[in-house]
This record gives structure tokens, C-alpha cells and sequence, in this order.
């Protein structure tokens, strides 16, 4: 429901106003003076701001001024009403950036479609900003692998050619290690950016989205088999690792499959000590595959739970979390993009068990 502030200090014309306004299946608020209006403007950032210019406390300019130099109000659709008729009244307000201005008197039609016609341009400006920003975050995704992913494939393929063929020398070959580490942490990071933004574009566009559910995986243990296995020996706790696996079609593209079970089994691992099991069981229960992930390590806070989201990194300066801190967030998302639910249950330096169900494929 469309929210409007209507601030106007004279009760009679502000009662009509209210009356008008929610007979037309408008949320409205008020205020009999302009310092309320702006504390109730900043408050509730109301769709629309319909203002008297002489107020007590503060004029309708002052109150204009005010929530226009405030970045969370500037854009909000203003509509003065006075009594002052003149061009020069006219000509202030419009100058301080208000939309419309009634003369007192007016009709109940021309303040409806003074605001119908101010929440049409406001949405159109909307809208525009929004296809111009869609445009942007696809025209990133497109760019950015070639430009950042080709230099960094010739740097960590040179160094693995290094370390394998040529350097022998200690100091040198702990220099080229850390060139190739370095490597791969940034390829890992730009490819969760522009995965990201793909899950974002998806999020606005249902073409996308459809596309995010059209393909599915036949044998989904083998794949998470594969995934943790291979996150146990990079973390050299292979003897750590518990697989109880159960196999099942589910409605999800195999490389969406790995990464969702890479990034969750890589969080894990990063976050419990050696010599702790990582347990990675997977049943179909109710048409779903119910696929849980636990350790007995850090843990998270009922808070950072609440919070996993983009660039969310927790405990960084205690842990030492590497990467954006995207990796959970976008586990995350694949699950429910494709109906499914994702839930994180946790006891700090105990243990944490990540629990994913996806539907099983038809």
C-alpha cells in the first residue's frame, strides 16, 4: 500500500486530507508541524509528501530543505499546498526541488491526481534506474571474466610450471607458492563476485530464474562425494572426513550441485581444528534430498546466522577469514532459487550443522 505523509498544521484540512486519502486505499500518517513531519519523513521514508507551506515550528521550505539535503529523503515526491498564490511562492518551492504545488482551495480531484501523477513519474524514474542498473551488473558479468580471469589463468599456470619443472631453491620456491595461493584465492573470489551478480540479475528477471530450475542432476552422491573428498585432502584431513551418502536425482545442474557442496564443505573445514570430524550425510525424506554438513569448530552467533549475506564475513580479525565471505551466501541462494531450504543450526565452539533440502527431480 502506498504510504503518504500529510503535514499541515490546520486540523480541519488536514482531516479531509486523511479522510480523501484512505478512502482511496492510501497509507497515511500526519503532522501538525514541519519539525514532526521531517522526524516522521526520515522514520517511515514515506512513497509521497504532501506539505502546507505556513507551519509553526518549521515552513514548508525549511521542511523541504531539510529532507532534501538528507540522501534517505531527497528523492521522496513533494506537493506543497498554500494559500500564497503568487509566482514568487511558486517559483521558491519549485527552486527547492518540490514536484507540485496546490493553491488553496482545491478540489479533491486535483490533489488525487496531483499525486497519482508524482507516484507515475516516481515509478517510471524507478524503473528506468533499475533497467539501467540490470544493464550495468550484466554487462560486468559478461566483462569480467575475460578481463580478470585470463591474466590470472596465465599466472597460476606459470607458477604451477615453475613449482613442477624449474625452481628448486627453497626461498624462491616458498615466493612462487605464495604467488600461485594468491592466484587461486582471487580466482576464487572474482568467480563468486560474478556469480553474485548472476544470482542478483536472476533475482529481478523470471527468464533467468526459470533457467536456474530447468536442469537437474542424476547422481547427486557421487558429485557430493567428489566435492568433499576433494576439500578433505586440500585441508589435509582426509581421515577427518565421514561420508553416509544416499543417492538421488535432484532438481539442480550438476556444476550449481559442486559449487553449492564446495562452498559449504570448504566453510566447514575452515572452520573447525584438525583431528575434529567433518560429517557430510545425505537421505531423501518427503520427495526432498536432505543433505546436512556438520563440524565441532567455531560456530556462529544466532546473529551472524540472521545475517549470512553478501560480503558478511564473521569473526574476521579473530579467524582470519580469507576470500569475500560470499561462498555462504551464495550456497544459500542456489538452494532456495531452486524451492529449496537452507538452515544453519549452531552452538559457538561446539558445533554447527548446515542442513540443505532440494526437490527431488520428477
Amino acid at each position: 500500500m502506498t504510504k503518504i505523509l500529510v503535514i499541515e498544521d490546520e486540523l480541519s484540512v488536514r482531516d479531509n486530507i486523511l479522510e480523501l486519502l484512505e478512502a482511496n486505499n492510501f497509507q497515511v500518517t500526519e503532522s501538525d508541524n514541519g519539525l514532526a513531519g521531517i522526524q516522521l519523513a526520515t522514520q517511515q521514508l514515506p512513497d509521497l509528501i504532501v506539505c502546507d507551506v505556513m507551519m509553526p515550528e518549521l515552513d514548508g521550505y525549511e521542511v523541504l530543505t531539510a529532507l532534501r539535503s538528507n540522501p534517505a529523503t531527497q528523492t521522496i515526491p513533494f506537493i506543497f499546498l498554500t494559500a500564497k498564490a503568487s509566482r514568487d511562492d511558486w517559483r521558491q518551492g519549485m527552486e527547492l526541488g518540490s514536484d507540485d504545488y496546490l493553491t488553496k482551495p482545491f478540489t479533491a480531484k486535483e490533489l488525487l491526481s496531483a499525486i497519482a501523477t508524482r507516484l507515475s513519474k516516481q515509478m517510471a524514474i524507478q524503473q528506468q534506474s533499475e533497467a539501467k542498473l540490470d544493464e550495468l551488473r550484466s554487462n560486468i558479468t559478461s566483462a569480467l571474466p575475460r578481463e580478470l580471469q585470463t591474466p590470472l589463468n596465465s599466472i597460476v599456470g606459470t607458477s604451477q610450471t615453475l613449482l613442477a619443472d624449474y625452481i628448486e631453491a627453497a626461498p624462491v620456491r616458498s615466493m612462487i607458492e605464495d604467488i600461485q595461493a594468491s592466484g587461486q584465492q582471487l580466482s576464487r573470489s572474482i568467480q563468486n563476485f560474478l556469480l553474485y551478480a548472476e544470482l542478483e540479475l536472476a533475482e529481478t528477471s523470471s527468464a533467468r530464474r526459470r533457467t536456474f530450475q530447468t536442469y537437474q542432476t542424476r547422481f547427486s552422491s557421487a558429485i557430493i562425494s567428489a566435492q568433499a573428498i576433494a576439500k578433505a585432502r586440500e585441508f589435509n584431513r582426509e581421515s577427518d572426513l565421514l561420508l553416509n551418502l544416499t543417492d538421488t536425482a535432484v532438481q539442480m545442474a550438476a556444476p550449481r550441485l559442486q559449487k553449492l557442496v564446495f562452498e559449504l564443505v570448504d566453510n566447514t573445514f575452515k572452520f573447525s581444528p584438525d583431528g575434529t570430524p567433518v560429517t557430510v550425510t545425505s537421505m531423501v525424506k518427503k520427495n526432498r534430498l536432505v543433505l546436512a554438513i556438520s563440524n565441532q569448530g567455531t560456530g556462529m552467533t544466532a546473529e551472524q546466522i540472521a545475517q549470512v549475506g553478501g560480503y558478511m564475513q564473521f569473526e574476521r580479525k579473530l579467524y582470519d577469514q580469507q576470500g569475500s565471505g560470499l561462498g555462504l551466501t551464495i550456497a544459500k541462494r542456489f538452494t532456495q532459487f531452486h524451492g529449496g531450504e537452507f538452515v544453519i543450526e549452531s552452538v559457538p565452539d561446539k558445533q554447527t550443522i548446515v542442513t540443505v533440502s532440494l526437490p527431488v527431480a520428477r
